[in-house]
């Protein structure tokens, strides 16, 4: 079982940035393939970024790409979301996701076994 924690969600101006952070509980950070989700109200959960369990391969929706960057420090069993040049369109809930150990990263929520409780991303235009 893993445990996750997101924190550093928040209201930032468009063209700002914000970085997010989500800790998760165990031993086995290091064997999880991990993903950052958003989501708004009325829509469905939405594919951010992933991070292959040793970090060597990550995957971007095309509505982030060269805006944020996924990274982790497996030491600290944490995963990170930094995200610049914000826009409106990036506001909602983002939840961070685990997958059971040694799977590649994938897109579908449904793939992600673990979840975090979310931290609201606001945009200010």
């Amino acid at each position: 079982q893993v445990q996750l924690v997101e924190s550093g969600g928040g209201l930032v101006q468009a063209g700002g940035s914000l970085s997010l952070s989500c800790i998760a509980s165990g031993r086995t950070f290091s064997m999880h393939t991990m993903g950052w989700f958003r989501q708004v109200p009325g829509k469905e959960r939405e594919f951010v970024a992933a991070i292959a369990w040793s970090g060597g391969s990550t995957k971007y929706a095309d509505s982030v790409k060269g805006r944020f960057t996924i990274t982790r420090d497996n030491a600290k069993n944490t995963v990170y979301l930094q995200m610049n040049s914000l826009k409106s369109e990036d506001a909602g809930v983002y939840y961070c996701a685990a997958r059971k150990p040694y799977y590649a990263p994938g897109v579908a929520p449904g793939a992600y076994d673990y979840w975090g409780q979310g931290t609201q991303v606001t945009v200010s235009s």
